[in-house]
């Protein structure tokens, strides 16, 4: 499995990225890959099908310069920024027959990621379809794309964030899991107490992933500013819904 360690100042580029990952495993046999990311600066991100007036106080997000962006991936609108360490896997179904499924898939990366935690002495648990939690409280939360032979699986891990910026840019969500109850975005959310450097060997530790990360080809550079300049810069994608 490809290793990558690489996170790009703009929001924009580092959603363009992980569709990189998928497009050229899925056509150009690009292979399995682990990259982990971490934004640099806050921007709001939704799920591909879901509606930004439901899910985005725009009034602030507007008077705070805080990006609104959409992702190419399903799952609930999330707050992004310093503090939230991001993975995504790109994971073939061939060898894996876990994943042929979507609730299988979620069961099968989230149960490794569940035992790589307890390794480390913290109970944590896959709660909801595709939820993290420990304590009760979510810590991280997934979602995929799924293509014909691979698909691309991304979750947060929390390990420091600003609970009043999140109830400041996010509505509170109309669908949510039955575990969350009416609890807030503040009674609902906590930190994993573990280091951002702790968190990646803990999902390295889960899929098997040694070795020192790989350099981006430059190839995938190109590709990555012209997706995220011809896509996920443009209104209509992002005010699709």
């Amino acid at each position: 499995m490809r290793l990558l360690d690489v996170s790009f100042k703009k929001p924009l580029d580092n959603l363009a990225f992980d569709e990189v990952l998928l497009d050229e495993a899925e056509t150009k046999q690009g292979g399995e890959v682990l990259r982990f990311w971490e934004s640099p600066v806050p921007f709001v991100v939704l799920g591909v099908t879901q509606a930004l007036r439901r899910e985005v106080n725009e009034k602030h997000c507007i008077e705070d310069r805080v990006p609104i962006l959409r992702r190419c991936t399903a799952g609930g609108c999330v707050l992004q920024g310093p503090g939230c360490l991001n993975y995504t896997l790109a994971l073939a179904h061939a060898g894996r027959p876990e994943i042929r499924t979507i609730r299988g898939s979620y069961c099968y990366i989230l149960d490794r990621l569940c035992e790589a935690f307890r390794q480390r002495g913290l109970p944590v648990r896959h709660k909801g379809t595709s939820d993290l939690a420990l304590g009760g409280k979510k810590i991280s939360g997934s979602a995929q794309k799924r293509r014909r032979k691979f698909i691309l699986h991304h979750g947060t891990l929390l390990y420091s964030f600003d609970p009043n910026a999140m109830e400041r840019y996010l509505r509170e969500p109309e669908d949510r899991p039955q575990y969350r109850g009416p609890r807030t975005h503040r009674g609902f959310v906590r930190a994993v107490p573990l280091t951002a450097k702790e968190l990646r060997q803990t999902v390295r530790d889960a899929f098997g992933v040694t070795g020192a990360p790989q350099k981006v080809r430059q190839a995938e550079l190109r590709t990555v500013k012209t997706l995220a300049r011809e896509k996920y810069a443009d209104p209509d994608w992002i005010r699709r819904r």
